[in-house]
C-alpha cells in the first residue's frame, strides 16, 4: 500500500518536512492555502515566504544559531540550501533576498514528482497521517479543530514586523555604510543621531499612537518587541539594544545613537530598518521614520505591523519527534509547535518529516540528541514546564550540560559547538540518516 503523508501548510516547516519525506520515497499531499485565501502578513503566493526578517541570524558556528545551521547542512536541510543559494551580503549574518528566495523554494517543491499540491483552506485535522505546519496565523477553522483536539486553550504572543525603505531615498550625506565592528564588508547602512537629535526623537516616539488591540491580554515575545514598547522602559533602552552606536563610529564622529538598515534584496534597492517592528500606526510611522537622520525623504515600501502568533503549549502535548502523545500518525511543525524562529521551525520540520518516515516504515523515531542544537529545541518542547511555557530561540542554555566547567564565555561556545558536530556526525552514522 503507497505511503501518502497530509502535510499542512507550505511555510519553512512544511516544505523541509515534505522534502525530507520525499527524499525518502514518501509521496505528500501539501495543502497551502494563501493562494486562496492570504493572512494579513502575507503578500505574495510563493510558498515560505518570510514576513518578518529576512535575516536567519548569525552565521557564527559558534553561535548557538549558527551552529544549527551547520547541522541542518549536514542533514541536507532543503531550507538552508536555498538559504545559502539567495544570500545578500548581511555581515556576520545569513540573510536573503526574500523573494528569490521563496520562488525557489515554490519550484523546488513544485517541481517535486512526490509532491501534490492542493491549494485549499484545510478546515479540520486530516485524518490519516499528518504533519501540522499551519504556522502562527493557523486560520481560525483549522485553529478550533487543534484546540478540541487537545481539549484546551492555546497560548499566544504577537509578533511584529519592522518596515521596509527604499536605497534610493536615504540621504547618503548624513547616512554611511559600516558592519559593527567592522566585520564583514560594511553591508549595513547606519543612520546616526547626536545626543540632541536621539532626545528629540525619542520623546516624539513615545508620544505617538500605536494599533490598538482588541484582545484581552497581549503577549509580546521578548525577541518580537515592538521599538516603540522598548522605548517605554527608558530613555536609554533603544540606545542599549537595537540602536547601540558601539563598533559603529566614525574616525571624526562618535554617535549617540544608530539606526541600522539591512539588505532586503539581492538588487540592492529595499532595506529594511533593524530592530524597528512596531504595531505603530502608519501616520506615527512616517513621523518617526522620517524624523531619522538620513531617512527624512524615505519611501516606505512596506510598512510594519503586528500579528497574532500562535503556538500550542508543547509540554505534555507532543515529544521530542514532534508527534502529538494522543495520536501517533499526527505530528506538529514550526511555530505552531512551540519553537521560535525561522530556522528553528525549518529544524523542527526537518526533524517532524524524518520521524514521520520512520513511523510509517515501522522504525523507532529519533529523538537528535539534546547536546546538539537540533535536539536540544526539541528537548525543550517535551521537557520544559507547561505551566509557563514560551517559545524559545535556540541558546546554549537548553543544551545539555558540559562535562567540565569553562570560565572563558569564547571557549565555551566552542565547546559546546565542537561536541554537537562531533555528535550529530555519531548520530547520523548510526541511524543511517
Amino acid at each position: 500500500m503507497e505511503k501518502i503523508v497530509n502535510v499542512v501548510g507550505a511555510g519553512l516547516a512544511g516544505a523541509e518536512a515534505s522534502y525530507q519525506l520525499t527524499k525518502r520515497g514518501i509521496r505528500v499531499r501539501l495543502y497551502e492555502m494563501k493562494r486562496i485565501k492570504r493572512n494579513e502578513a502575507q503578500k505574495s503566493d510563493y510558498f515560505s515566504e518570510l514576513v518578518c526578517s529576512n535575516s536567519l541570524r548569525s552565521s557564527n558556528i559558534n553561535n548557538a544559531v549558527g551552529l544549527l545551521k551547520e547541522e541542518l547542512r549536514m542533514m541536507d536541510s532543503l531550507i538552508i540550501r536555498i538559504a545559502d543559494e539567495t544570500r545578500v551580503p548581511a555581515g556576520d549574518s545569513l540573510a536573503v533576498d526574500r523573494e528569490l528566495f521563496a520562488k525557489r523554494i515554490t519550484e523546488e517543491i513544485e517541481n517535486n514528482p512526490l509532491i501534490e499540491v492542493i491549494n485549499e483552506e484545510v478546515k479540520t485535522i486530516p485524518k490519516g497521517p499528518t504533519i501540522i505546519a499551519s504556522g502562527p496565523l493557523t486560520s481560525l477553522p483549522l485553529s478550533k479543530s487543534i484546540q478540541e483536539f487537545f481539549g484546551e486553550e492555546y497560548l499566544y504572543f504577537f509578533d511584529a514586523i519592522a518596515p521596509i525603505i527604499e536605497k534610493e531615498s536615504i540621504n547618503f550625506d548624513k547616512a554611511y555604510y559600516k558592519s559593527r565592528w567592522d566585520k564583514g564588508t560594511k553591508d549595513y547602512i547606519n543612520c546616526p543621531f547626536t545626543k540632541e537629535e536621539y532626545i528629540e526623537w525619542y520623546n516624539e516616539l513615545i508620544k505617538l499612537e500605536s494599533v490598538e488591540s482588541h484582545d484581552f491580554e497581549i503577549k509580546v515575545f521578548e525577541g518580537c518587541m515592538p521599538f516603540e514598547e522598548m522605548a517605554k522602559r527608558g530613555v536609554d533602552t533603544l540606545r542599549f539594544g537595537p540602536m547601540k552606536p558601539v563598533g559603529l563610529y566614525l574616525q571624526n564622529f562618535k554617535p549617540y545613537a544608530v539606526v541600522q538598515l539591512r539588505k532586503d534584496d539581492l538588487k540592492d534597492s529595499l532595506y529594511n530598518i533593524v530592530g524597528f517592528q512596531t504595531k505603530l500606526k502608519y501616520s506615527s510611522q512616517d513621523k518617526i521614520i522620517h524624523m531619522i537622520p538620513g531617512l527624512e525623504n524615505a519611501r516606505i515600501i512596506r510598512y510594519g505591523q503586528m500579528h497574532r502568533n500562535t503556538f500550542i503549549n508543547a509540554p505534555g502535548l507532543i515529544n521530542s519527534s514532534y508527534q502529538t502523545l494522543k495520536r501517533p500518525d499526527l505530528f506538529f511543525a514550526g511555530q505552531l509547535s512551540g519553537v521560535e524562529g525561522y530556522v528553528e521551525s525549518t529544524a523542527s520540520g526537518l526533524v517532524a518529516g524524518i520521524n514521520m518516515a520512520r513511523y510509517l516504515n515501522g522504525l523507532s523515531l529519533l529523538s537528535f540528541p539534546n547536546d546538539t542544537a537540533i535536539g536540544s529545541s526539541a528537548y525543550y518542547l517535551e521537557n520544559a514546564s507547561k505551566k509557563d511555557f514560551q517559545p524559545m530561540n535556540v541558546n546554549y542554555g537548553i543544551f545539555k550540560d558540559l562535562d567540565l566547567s569553562i570560565k572563558d564565555k569564547a571557549i565555551r561556545k566552542e565547546a559546546y559547538s565542537k561536541r554537537a558536530l562531533e555528535s550529530l556526525k555519531r548520530f547520523k552514522d548510526e541511524y543511517n540518516e
